[in-house]
Order: structure tokens, then C-alpha cells, then sequence
């Protein structure tokens, strides 16, 4: 088992990941250039040794219902290749959707940014919106605005269907 001061130092031996102290001792490690809302990597690092490093996107870890796994017991090669693991995931989002926002434009000239279920939509002026999963929740994006926010991705369909958009790839 790792001691406290062996495990700062594995986190900071990692450039891409930025030290933050938190409340009582414990110390906190972001990912900034997460391809996901989530940045926090090693989640309360406490000076008794236990912490938690987030795993939510591995599929070989058994993880709390915040999708961290529990660092008390790793030995140094153990905690490295988790620590790849989770940045390699957090690197790539392959259900991102880029916002894309745009004035009235030509159908042809619009990007197919289709992804999941998102993307962009289009209605007969050219004018686009974007549909993306964001925060367990559906939303309509005007440019960088939110319009709507659904449950459902067949609720958000139905309301751009209603607004007279269409998917980029069917307009």
C-alpha cells in the first residue's frame, strides 16, 4: 500500500493533471482538457492514505455510484494504469456533439455533426439547432444558448418536428 505521499506524487508526475486542495488535507486532481463536463480524476486524497480515483468510463472497475473506485489498497503499477486509463477515456467523448451556430445558411453548407441521436437540425430557412446530451437531459441549443431541455430524446424529436426541423442528414 501506497502512503499518502507516494500517491501525490504518481498524481503529479501526470502534467496533464492540476493539484487542488481541498478542506481538510485532502487533495483534489482536475483534467482540464476533458473531452466531459467531469474533471475531477483523483477525488479526496486524504493524508490517512484512502482516496478515490474516477473510473466511470472504464469498463473493467467496480465503482461507487459516482463512477469512482476506491485507491486505499493500489500498489504504484496499479494506480498508473488506472490513471492512463481514465485520462485516455476522458480524452475522447465519442457522443460529443460540437455546437455549431450559424446565421441562416445554405442546406449544403452545414456540417453533419450527427451523433447518437444529436446533432444539428435544419429547418426550411437554413436556420439550425443543435440537439445534445448534456447533463442527463436532452437539450435544444440556439448557437451556445439552451432552448429546451428534455427527458427524452423521442420528446426533444418531437419538439424540433413541431418547430419544423429536420436532422442535417434528412433536410
Amino acid at each position: 500500500m501506497l502512503n499518502v505521499e507516494q500517491k501525490l506524487e504518481i498524481l503529479e508526475s501526470y502534467p496533464q493533471l492540476q493539484r487542488k486542495n481541498v478542506s481538510l488535507g485532502r487533495v483534489n486532481f482536475h483534467y482540464e482538457d476533458s473531452a466531459y463536463e467531469k474533471k475531477i480524476v483523483a477525488l479526496h486524497i486524504h493524508p490517512n492514505g484512502n482516496g478515490y480515483i474516477y473510473a466511470g468510463l472504464l469498463p473493467n472497475y467496480e465503482t461507487d455510484a459516482k463512477g469512482f473506485v476506491n485507491i486505499r489498497d493500489y500498489a504504484e503499477a496499479d494506480l498508473r494504469t488506472l490513471l492512463d486509463a481514465t485520462i485516455q477515456a476522458m480524452s475522447y467523448n465519442p457522443d460529443a456533439v460540437e455546437v455549431v451556430e450559424h446565421a441562416p445558411v445554405s442546406k449544403e453548407s452545414v456540417p453533419v455533426t450527427l451523433s447518437s441521436g444529436g446533432g444539428v437540425w435544419i429547418n426550411e430557412e437554413g436556420q439550425t439547432l443543435t440537439l445534445k446530451y448534456d447533463n442527463d437531459m436532452w437539450c435544444v441549443y440556439a448557437g451556445h444558448d439552451l432552448e429546451m431541455a428534455y427527458e427524452s430524446r423521442s420528446e426533444a424529436g418531437e419538439y424540433l418536428q413541431e418547430e419544423g426541423f429536420k436532422p442535417q442528414a434528412q433536410a
